[in-house]
């Protein structure tokens, strides 16, 4: 344990890797962190999406996402699932949720990953994943350690709280 810690440990898997789905694990880990929590955050699947250099590329999807509401015109419009039929309104919607977060003053995914890299979150990238959709860790931040299932079992034997997201 690191000097200072409360001695708890924290496990995260994210397996989700559009704009929406990228704020939890960042808001928890970094939390966590600041309480002298020890976390780790173990990437998988669409969720390494999130490790990339380069996030520019997250999107919202309205595919189901019942409870998707955004407000428009004074109110509070819902986002049927029929709505992802027309083309760009994925991208629309991803333009709709960026503006309101920076109107809002809301920390941008970059943000929160560098504050988690910044309070020393271990960070672990599946190699499984990264084989399997070709990429390679050039792509990737250079905090980003490289673990399979055993690394993630590892720490979340190890932990007080495992969270899936």
């Amino acid at each position: 344990m690191s000097e200072g810690s409360n001695n708890k440990k924290m496990s995260i898997i994210v397996t989700k890797g559009t704009l929406d789905w990228a704020y939890p694990p960042f808001i928890l880990a970094s939390t966590a962190a600041s309480l002298d929590v020890d976390v780790t955050l173990f990437f998988t699947f669409y969720g390494l999406q999130l490790l990339k250099k380069d996030l520019d590329h997250l999107q919202i999807s309205t595919l189901g996402n019942p409870g998707m509401e955004m407000p428009m015109m004074g109110m509070h419009m819902t986002m049927p699932n029929i709505i992802s039929a027309i083309p760009g309104v994925d991208a629309m919607a991803t333009s709709m949720m960026k503006s309101m977060i920076k109107k809002k003053g809301v920390a941008s995914i970059p943000e929160l990953r560098d504050i988690c890299v910044e309070s020393e979150v271990k960070i672990v990238g599946c190699q499984m994943t990264l084989d399997l959709f070709e990429w390679t860790p050039e792509m990737m931040i250079p905090e980003m350690e490289l673990g399979g299932a055993a690394t993630y079992m590892g720490e979340a034997l190890e932990s007080d709280i495992n969270l899936y997201i």
